[in-house]
């Protein structure tokens, strides 16, 4: 049975599923040999994460770490939302005078400049683009200021997690890069790193810059946003991370970074162009040093081939937008919204460490991984039959 606009999942008949089917242990963590798990909300006391899994005596560079934060928080630009807010990440757990002491690390940043009160006009009003109206239909109830879970800054605790991953993959000699390769439409073709650092928009291409700052500046001042495509380069990976199925390198790549809010599609390689040629174009042909091009993104069969892994994230338009449009009220009355407040008008600049952070967080989860799988198990012994006969009274 399907809800309608207007139900809740209390309407229907019968007790609800308890924890049924869920992919992960909790819907807020994620990782298998590595994983964290992120807390907090846009408006409450603040935000943050817990890493689980990490090895007793490592380096703890917390100055690393807090410019990773840098990169994404609100502020930075006059192309992003005005919020004031530093950002300082704290460790809570789990390092003692600057090493990991093997338990979990706790992380937080608290919240500064919330203006709550920009949200009192709209709190029984379901904002287009937004969480709202799911979250209200699923749990009976939302935190209206700032969409509370489903806001942006649930990915601080993220961005702090992939830098401590950043951290350990550049002692492997591998690194995650990113920038925005298009944004509002407009591509850029050149790619010049030393650029991407410099520009508010995190583009890569110094001649398309100024049209995409353009454009961004048009959408604001009409109350629009626009939307743009972040583009990850991983490079440094050795051959064989990722497992078959449901463990491909490329699939949990996708889902990493699908699970970003704003992030509409995935694709890796040639991806969607992919479906338009044929397998003669498509193919790498291989090497002795290994593909000869690489369509297929760095990956074949989900496990890496040692080639760059190049990930593409289509970042849709900020959904907060002053423009007057249709919705409705929690009892579904049809109404108008404006939403106002401290909004990016396009948010694929500061998706850009996140992104990064997420594919950091996969590919040395992948690389634990794969370590406990090549470190190898002494045999188990011969069973002790007299032993289980005497405990169970039988060999069957």
């Amino acid at each position: 049975m399907t809800l309608g606009w207007t139900e809740s999942p209390d309407d229907r008949k019968g007790p609800l599923p308890q924890n049924g089917g869920m992919l992960f242990d909790s819907p807020s963590s994620f990782g298998r040999s590595f994983r964290i798990v992120t807390f907090g909300e846009s408006h409450g006391a603040g935000v943050g994460v817990v890493l689980d899994g990490v090895k007793p005596g490592l380096p703890f560079d917390l100055e690393a770490i807090q410019a990773e934060m840098d990169r994404r928080r609100p502020g930075q630009s006059d192309l992003v939302t005005p919020r004031k807010e530093a950002d300082q990440v704290q460790v809570l757990s789990g390092v003692f005078e600057g090493r990991t002491t093997g338990h979990p690390i706790a992380m937080v940043v608290f919240n500064e400049n919330q203006r709550s009160g920009d949200y009192k006009a709209i709190t029984d009003l379901f904002r287009p683009g937004h969480a709202d109206l799911t979250y209200d239909r699923k749990y009976g109830l939302r935190d209206p200021r700032g969409g509370g879970r489903s806001s942006g800054r649930e990915t601080l605790g993220r961005v702090a997690a992939g830098a401590w991953a950043k951290q350990q993959l550049a002692a492997l000699g591998i690194t995650v890069r990113g920038f925005n390769r298009e944004i509002a439409a407009i591509a850029g073709t050149a790619v010049d790193w030393a650029f991407v650092e410099t520009n508010p928009l995190r583009v890569a291409d110094p001649a398309a810059f100024a049209a995409q700052r353009a454009a961004v500046e048009a959408a604001r001042a009409e109350g629009d946003s626009v939307g743009g495509i972040c583009e990850v380069w991983i490079e440094g990976l050795p051959v064989g991370l990722g497992d078959p199925a449901f463990g491909k390198l490329d699939g949990l790549l996708a889902l990493a970074c699908m699970s970003i809010g704003a992030v509409k599609g995935v694709e890796l390689g040639a991806g969607f162009e992919s479906a338009r040629l044929r397998g003669s174009q498509n193919n790498d042909p291989l090497g002795p040093g290994g593909p000869l091009k690489n369509d297929a993104g760095g990956t074949l069969g989900g496990i890496s081939t040692g080639a760059p892994v190049v990930v593409r994230l289509a970042v849709k338009p900020t959904s907060s937008i002053s423009k007057i449009q249709k919705t409705i009220d929690r009892d579904g009355n049809p109404a108008d919204i404006a939403t106002h407040g401290r909004h990016d008008p396009c948010i694929a600049p500061r998706i850009v460490p996140v992104a990064e952070a997420m594919c950091a967080l996969v590919i040395y989860d992948a690389w634990l991984t794969q370590q406990s799988l090549r470190d190898g198990t002494a045999p188990l012994p011969e069973w002790d039959w007299d032993a289980v006969e005497a405990l169970f009274g039988s060999r069957r």
